[in-house]
């Protein structure tokens, strides 16, 4: 695990019926529309943290990483100094899923955290898709085994609700109703050379 502020490239796996996946189903974000949304998350984050002084955003791999250095490019943009590259790292959680028995074999994603770490910090995990909550379980569980932060907070691209566990989201980007058989595709520049959230399977 490196702790320094250098970020790995993120790497395009696509898994089935979650994010990445052909252009099926119906768009209900594009590019400017997810353009928006995290504008909005960034400004919400940088008002109820009263500035970026002491943040850390850790993105969850594939997609969360890309987005998070989104939103610190863009508290950057609000922030004067702010290095995004200082403030921006990755989170691996794959060894700490609870579906590991069921699929031993995966690839591992990088933890890669900023030089100052995460003690005494308010982290912002950012992930795509808030679903059962079991991802972001597994990221708290991550997280106790690098440090104790002072506060940590939840920032995702897409809610589509059916959760499994008492986690909420702080920043949301689009709460999008589903049914549990249909799926939420989400793809972006940096994975998947197009921003794009679609819905596709069962029925509305």
């Amino acid at each position: 695990m490196s702790s320094g502020p250098a970020l790995p490239d993120p790497v395009p796996p696509v898994e089935p019926g979650g994010s990445g996946g052909e252009d099926s189903g119906a768009e209900v974000l594009g590019q400017p529309e997810i353009a928006r949304a995290l504008t909005r998350i960034a400004h919400e984050v940088l008002e109820r943290n009263k500035g970026a002084a002491d943040l850390v955003l850790l993105g969850i791999p594939t997609r969360g990483l890309p987005l998070a250095q989104r939103l610190a490019a863009r508290l950057a943009e609000v922030e004067p100094g702010l290095d995004p590259a200082a403030v921006a790292g990755s989170l691996d959680v794959t060894m700490y899923r609870d579906d590991l028995h069921k699929h031993p074999t995966r690839p591992l994603g990088a933890t890669d955290l900023p030089a100052a770490g995460i003690d005494d910090r308010v982290v912002v995990l950012v992930d795509d898709v808030l679903f059962s909550g079991r991802t972001i379980r597994a990221a708290l569980d991550a997280l106790n085994d690098l440090g104790r932060p002072r506060a940590v907070q939840l920032a995702v691209l897409v809610d589509r609700g059916h959760r499994e566990l008492p986690i909420r989201a702080d920043y949301v980007g689009k709460n999008l109703p589903t049914s549990l058989v249909e799926k939420v595709r989400v793809r972006l520049v940096e994975t998947d050379g197009v921003d794009s959230v679609r819905i596709d399977g069962g029925t509305r």
